[in-house]
């Protein structure tokens, strides 16, 4: 379906024939010509469409965060954009399809609500820039830290999250069993014991990337829910 990420559309694709998906970060209809900032992670590229364009009518109905599909073909930007990565270049619309259309949304994206309004629409929360490159940095991240343990001989192993209850230093969430009634399993705080068995095992170099559940008061250190990298070796002296 898509050819090309909106944010690295530049000049080595003018002339080229390309299709791009994403939201409609702004639209404007100048009563001659439709402009339609179109966003995805990597960025913005803008779309143009004129009246004598097969897109125009489609383009001339687009509204704010309506999800498009667009195929046109680059050219040079009459007036350059120094603010953006692709703003030397733009892609003249032969279609635009509507994907899904949008109401009024509760907030724009370039707002910071609170934080009720944040979680309640988290979908459109997440599609904040800030928000993209906080997870996507976080997926950097973790393969950074995969690439190190896996090249020092760690082994990933996952572990059961369903368990029975072991005393720790938080209460555990418990789990009733829908097969045995009256039993129930508890959700795991760590994967002390787990891990120990594996050393035991043999397995003498183990990480995980693991949830862990502790059933205690919501703290600025504490989590209900987290995520947490763990780590096990044997016959080491540190």
């Amino acid at each position: 379906m898509r050819t090309h990420y909106c944010g690295l559309v530049d000049e080595n694709l003018i002339g080229q024939t390309v299709t791009l998906c994403g939201w409609a970060d702004v639209a404007r209809n100048l009563g001659g010509v439709c402009f339609i900032d179109l966003r995805d992670h990597e960025g913005i590229v803008q779309v143009v469409s004129e009246p004598d364009d097969p897109s125009y009518a489609t383009a001339a109905d687009v509204g704010y965060e309506f999800c498009l599909k667009v195929s046109g073909t680059v050219r040079a930007r009459h007036s350059v954009n120094d603010k953006i990565r692709t703003g030397k270049v733009e892609v003249v619309a032969e279609t635009i399809e509507i994907l899904n259309r949008a109401g009024t949304l509760p907030f724009y994206l370039h707002e910071t609500p609170g934080e009720d309004t944040r979680l309640k629409y988290r979908y459109l929360d997440l599609r904040r820039p800030e928000m993209q490159h906080k997870l996507r940095t976080r997926t950097k991240l973790v393969q950074a830290l995969r690439r190190y343990l896996d090249a020092a001989g760690f082994q990933d192993i996952e572990t059961p999250i369903l368990t029975k209850a072991t005393p720790e230093g938080a209460r555990d969430y418990l789990v009733p069993s829908r097969v045995h009634a009256g039993e129930f399993f508890a959700l795991p705080q760590s994967p002390q014991l787990f891990k120990q068995m594996l050393m035991v095992a043999g397995f003498d170099r183990y990480y995980q990337i693991v949830k862990c559940f502790r059933d205690e008061d919501l703290r600025a250190d504490r989590q209900p829910e987290f995520t947490q990298i763990d780590l096990e070796m044997s016959f080491v002296e540190e």
